[in-house]
């Protein structure tokens, strides 16, 4: 299986299964000099980690992660940094009914008719295990540049949306699900417990990444976009079906006057903006407002509804899938979302010191 690396300078490839004994990622590229402990990391994946609450999945992972390379005396010595992560609390025995079967909704099918063979324990490289390698990776790029602050949080569960004049970034972390509504975060936790205890059911979401203090001029023409690799970290995430910057989709309901961010000039001397509807890139380059990135993620396709589906010999059966999975994936995706941002903006950064040397063009 190819292409399981992500990145041009700050590079990261992930491996492992979610039923394997371990997984974890290869971080090529970042500076030498970068202060960094297991600690540090672990901050950024205990967000992730299953089993936390009642909300996601009761998989109880301590996803420890150990830093095998690549760090002497607390900093980075510039070679591979290799980190892993030991799979804990498999129960390999909830998917032995499913060996033959296609889940409705999952990569079972396509893995299977591409490379003739699939880890069906829990969907091997398909699961969204595999994640955790990604947040690890984007503690490393968070390290790397502490000038910039990546926040994710969930904007809509379901048909379910916030109301963005209550948006608080203080009670972000303070509830499940990374919601800036407290009303909102309220509703949804009522309404994600009937739709798994009672409907059996599951249900997608909406998240929004805002990456601040991310300085104009990253990014390049063309390829080298910095919209166009966001739009691929974050369409490579599992679940995912929907990437939009800035405005994004509405920018089509938009007239021109709308849309165009007008610009002046500041009392520090630098251009500010009326607006920030092209999400903080223009050309495919920073602006230096603040990157905003949303994502769609789809319903958990592991229900215990049923489902009609087909075996490996053709024949019609329904599937009802056991095991623990997340009634709304959406709320792990948070910091997954936030580690793939933290990589492509640390990414764009050293791609511009290579190409200019932070040079910049004078205004005024």
């Amino acid at each position: 299986m190819s292409i399981n690396s992500f990145g041009h300078l700050f590079r990261f490839t992930t491996w492992g299964e979610s039923h394997g004994p371990a997984l974890g990622a290869t971080v090529d590229g970042c500076p030498p000099g970068v202060a960094i402990d297991a600690a540090m990391i672990q901050h950024w994946l205990d967000k992730r980690r299953p089993g936390q609450n009642k909300n996601t999945t009761q998989r109880n992972e301590p996803d420890a992660v150990e830093i095998l390379s690549g760090v002497f005396e607390g900093r980075t010595t510039g070679t591979p940094i290799q980190l892993m992560i030991r799979n804990t609390d498999q129960r390999s025995k909830d998917y032995g009914d499913i060996a033959n079967t296609f889940r409705p909704g999952h990569a079972d099918i396509t893995y299977h008719q591409k490379y003739g063979l699939r880890d069906y324990r829990g969907g091997g490289r398909s699961s969204a295990r595999e994640t955790a390698a990604r947040v690890a990776a984007g503690g490393i790029a968070r390290a790397a540049m502490p000038d910039v602050q990546v926040t994710g949080y969930m904007v809509q569960m379901g048909e379910k949306k916030i109301d963005r004049s209550r948006f608080d970034w203080d009670v972000i972390g303070q509830n499940d699900f990374w919601c800036p509504d407290p009303v909102a975060a309220i509703e949804w936790e009522e309404y994600l417990q009937w739709l798994r205890k009672d409907d059996h059911n599951s249900v997608g979401a909406v998240i929004e990444v805002v990456a601040r203090g991310v300085p104009a001029g990253i990014g390049a023409p063309v390829y080298g976009k910095l919209d166009t690799d966001l739009a691929a970290a974050m369409m490579s995430i599992n679940a995912v079906k929907g990437v939009e910057i800035g405005e994004g989709m509405a920018a089509a309901a938009l007239t021109g006057r709308e849309n165009a961010d007008e610009i002046f000039m500041g009392n520090d001397g630098q251009p500010v903006y009326s607006s920030n509807h092209a999400g903080g890139i223009l050309g495919g380059i920073s602006t230096g407002q603040d990157v905003v990135v949303r994502f769609a993620v789809k319903p958990t396709s592991s229900i215990l509804s049923p489902r009609k589906s087909i075996r490996m010999d053709g024949t019609a059966t329904d599937v009802v899938t056991k095991g623990r999975h997340d009634p709304c994936v959406g709320i792990r995706a948070v910091p997954v979302g936030e580690a793939m941002m933290a990589c492509v903006v640390l990414d764009h950064i050293l791609l511009d010191r290579g190409q200019t040397g932070g040079v910049r063009g004078k205004i005024g």
